[in-house]
C-alpha cells in the first residue's frame, strides 16, 4: 500500500505513520475540523459492493464496545474501495514497544496487565464478541498508562474483502490456538493466545519457533516447554495456571477468562506472599522495632522539624537529592510526619508508591532505601501517612489498600472492599479512619485498624481520582472524571456541595490549613475555591489558575495555605500565590509527567513524583 501521509480520509488529515502490522497501516490523523487526534487504520483489502454491507455490519458491532480497557472506534469508512476506522489514539505505544522481544517483564507487572486485559476480554466475551488477535503489538498504553485492547476483530473485518485469505498470518501464528488455525475461534482462544503472551513475558521467549506452518502444527501437537526449564525461580501455582491456558483442547481451559483472571491474580499473590515483605539493599536504616520516644512530632513551625543541610542562601529549585530506587514510574509520594530516629538533628522520611507494585520508605540525607514493601500485585497510585507516623496506607490499581507498620515493614491490614483499581487514599487527620476511591466510582470509608466499612459515599458518576480530608476530619472532598469536585459529610456521607466549575476530569486535590480547596484538572487548570463560604461559590469567588496548558495532575499546599504547587503532564511544576494566582516559580528538571507532589511539613522542600521514574526534592519558594 502507498504512503498515505498528508492524504485525508473522512474528517482527518494524515499526519504520519504510526505503524503496519498484518492487516493494516495505522497513521496519526488529525480531524480537519476540531484539531483532535485519532488513530486512522486503513485495511490492506479492497472490498466490492457484496462485501461492502459485511464490513459495515462488522466495524458497527467493534463500534458498540464501551470499555476502559477497549480502544473505542470512533467511525468509519470506505474511500475507492480500501475500508478504514477512526480510533481512539493510544500515545503511548504499545505493550511490544515497553518490552521488546527477549525482555522477561516482573511477575507484578504481568499480573497488573492481565487484570486489565481480562477484564475487557470478559466484557466482549460477554457481548459474543472474540478478539482473536490477543499480542503485544495490540495492547496499547493509553494517555494514562491504562492498557487497552486494540484490533477488536478486525481479523472479522478483514476477512470481509476476498483477496484477504491469501494474506500470510506468520505475525500471528504465534499466539494462535490451535482450534483458530483449524478455522474455529472460541472465547478460549483468547484466553490460550494470552496464556503465549504471559508465558513469553515470564521467560523472554516463545514457547514454539519456526516458519508459520511449524509453529501451526507446533501449536496443535505439542506441549509447551515447562516454565520451571526455563525459569528455576517460578512458582509451582503461577506455572500451573499459564500451562493450563496452553491446553490443546477448549474445554481443558479455564472457564472462562475471568476464572482464568482470578486464579493468575491468586497464584500471584502466593508467589508475592512466600517471598519477604521487606528488602534493605543498604544498611539497615530501622531497627526491628522502635521505642515509643523513638517519634517526635514534627511541627510546621518548630526547629524540631529536622531538615537536611542545604548550601546557605541556595535559590528556589535546588535539588537536595533524586531517588532512582523505582523501576516504574512513581505516582504518589508523602513525606513523614514525624521523625523516625530518636538522634538530634536525625533524619527525614519519604515514602513512595510506583507502577513497579513496591512501596518504598526512604531517608532523605544521605538518600538510601529504608525498606521497600511488596505486597502489591499492580501499580501503587496512591500512599498516605498516617499523622502518629507510624503507619502507611498504599491504594493500588489490584483492587486493595494495604496499611503497613513504618517500624517493621509488616503488613496490617489488607483492605478488599473496593470492586475496580484503587486510585486515591486519604487517612483521617485524627488517625482512627480511612477514605479510598477508584474506578468503581465510590469512595468508601472504613477503620484503619479492623478494616471495618463505616460506609460509602456513591455520588459520582465516574472514576474517582482523587481525595482530601479537611483539616478538622468534618469534610471530605473527592474529584473524578465526572468533572466535579463533591464534598461531604465525613461523618455521615450526606451531600454538602457540588463544584462544577472545570471542563475536565478531575485528577487532584489539596486542602489547605486555611480551609481552602485547590482542585487539578484535566482542562489544564487549577481552580481554588473556599469551602466555608458554600453560598459564595461563584466565579468572582473562584481563583482559577492558566499557566499549565496540559493535565494538571498533581496539587499541593504549602504547610501556611499560602502558595501552591502544581505539576502537569508537561513536567513542569508551578508555584504560584493561592490567593492571586502569580506565578511565583517554575520547576523544570523533570523529564516525564509529574504525578504527585507533597510539600514538606516544614515548608522548606518539595519533593515530586514523575513518570521519569525518579522523585526530586528542591527548595521550596
Amino acid at each position: 500500500m502507498a504512503d498515505l501521509v498528508g492524504q485525508q480520509l473522512g474528517n482527518y488529515h494524515l499526519v504520519r505513520l504510526l505503524g503496519r502490522g498484518g492487516f493494516a497501516e495505522v497513521y496519526l490523523g488529525e480531524h480537519i475540523h476540531l484539531n483532535t487526534q485519532a488513530a486512522v487504520k486503513v485495511l490492506y483489502t479492497h472490498l466490492d459492493s457484496d462485501d461492502l454491507e459485511k464490513f459495515r455490519n462488522e466495524a458497527r458491532t467493534i463500534a458498540r464496545l464501551e470499555h476502559p480497557h477497549i480502544v473505542r472506534v470512533l467511525d468509519f469508512g470506505v474511500e475507492d474501495g480500501v475500508p478504514f476506522l477512526i480510533m481512539q489514539y493510544a500515545p503511548h505505544g504499545t505493550l511490544r514497544q515497553r518490552h521488546p522481544r527477549g525482555t522477561v517483564v516482573p511477575l507484578l507487572t504481568i499480573a497488573s496487565y492481565v487484570q486489565q486485559i481480562a477484564d475487557a476480554l470478559h466484557y466482549a466475551h460477554e457481548e459474543k464478541l472474540i478478539h482473536r488477535d490477543i499480542k503485544p503489538e495490540n495492547l496499547l498504553l493509553s494517555r494514562h498508562d491504562e492498557i487497552v485492547l486494540s484490533d477488536f476483530g478486525l481479523a472479522a473485518i478483514a476477512q470481509s474483502g476476498q483477496p484477504l485469505a491469501k494474506i500470510d498470518v506468520a505475525g500471528t501464528v504465534t499466539y494462535m490456538a490451535p482450534e483458530q488455525l483449524r478455522g474455529k475461534p472460541t472465547p478460549a482462544s483468547d484466553q490460550y493466545a494470552l496464556g503465549i503472551v504471559i508465558y513469553e513475558w515470564l521467560c523472554g521467549d516463545y514457547p514454539f519457533h519456526g516458519y508459520s506452518i511449524e509453529t501451526a502444527m507446533q501449536h496443535i501437537l505439542q506441549s509447551p516447554a515447562p516454565l520451571h526449564e526455563k525459569i528455576p525461580t517460578i512458582t509451582p501455582a503461577v506455572e500451573q495456571v499459564v500451562l493450563r491456558t496452553l491446553e490443546k483442547e477448549p474445554s481443558k481451559r479455564f472457564a472462562d477468562i475471568a476464572a482464568f483472571a482470578q486464579a493468575f491474580e491468586q497464584a500471584c499473590l502466593a508467589s508475592v506472599a512466600s517471598q519477604p515483605f521487606i528488602s534493605v539493599p543498604h544498611s539497615a536504616v530501622l531497627p526491628a522495632s522502635l521505642p515509643e520516644d523513638a517519634f517526635q512530632t514534627v511541627s510546621i513551625n518548630s526547629e524540631a522539624a529536622r531538615t537536611p543541610p542545604v548550601p546557605d542562601a541556595a535559590p528556589i529549585g535546588t535539588i537536595i537529592c533524586t531517588y532512582h530506587g523505582h523501576t516504574a514510574p512513581v505516582l504518589a509520594v508523602a513525606w513523614s510526619p514525624r521523625i523516625l530516629s530518636s538522634a538530634p538533628g536525625d533524619d527525614v522520611y519519604i515514602v513512595s508508591g510506583s507502577n513497579d507494585a513496591t512501596v518504598q520508605v526512604w531517608k532523605l540525607l544521605p538518600t538510601e532505601t529504608v525498606l521497600t514493601c511488596h505486597g502489591h500485585t499492580s501499580w501503587v497510585h496512591a500512599v498516605a501517612w498516617s499523622t502518629d507516623g507510624q503507619h502507611i496506607a498504599s491504594g493500588s490499581w489490584d483492587k486493595t489498600v494495604q496499611v503497613w507498620d513504618v517500624s517493621s515493614g509488616s503488613r496490617l491490614l489488607t483492605y478488599r472492599e473496593h470492586t475496580k483499581n484503587v486510585n486515591t487514599v486519604a487517612w483521617e487527620p485524627s488517625g482512627v479512619h480511612l477514605a479510598s476511591g477508584g474506578y468503581d466510582q465510590m469512595v468508601q470509608v472504613w477503620d484503619a485498624t479492623s478494616g471495618e466499612q463505616v460506609y460509602t459515599y456513591r455520588g459520582h458518576t465516574s472514576s474517582v481520582n482523587c481525595l482530601a480530608w479537611s483539616p478538622s476530619g468534618k469534610r471530605i472532598a473527592s474529584g473524578s472524571l465526572d468533572q466535579t469536585v463533591q464534598l461531604w459529610d465525613a461523618t455521615t456521607g450526606s451531600h454538602v456541595f457540588t463544584y462544577h466549575g472545570h471542563t475536565g476530569g478531575i485528577l487532584a486535590l489539596a486542602w489547605s490549613s486555611t480551609g481552602r480547596i485547590a482542585s487539578g484538572s484535566m482542562d489544564g487548570t487549577v481552580h481554588v475555591w473556599d469551602e466555608t463560604k458554600p453560598g459564595l461559590f461563584a466565579k468572582s469567588k473562584v481563583t482559577i489558575y492558566h499557566d499549565h496548558r496540559c493535565h494538571v495532575s498533581a496539587v499541593a499546599w504549602s504547610p501556611n495555605g499560602k502558595a501552591i504547587a502544581s505539576g502537569g503532564k508537561d513536567g513542569t511544576i508551578h508555584i504560584w500565590d493561592g490567593l492571586t494566582g502569580k506565578n511565583i516559580f517554575t520547576y523544570r528538571q523533570h523529564q516525564k509527567q509529574v504525578h504527585a507532589l507533597a510539600w514538606s511539613p516544614n515548608g522548606k522542600f518539595i519533593a515530586s513524583a514523575s513518570e521519569d521514574k525518579t522523585v526530586q526534592v528542591w527548595i521550596a519558594p
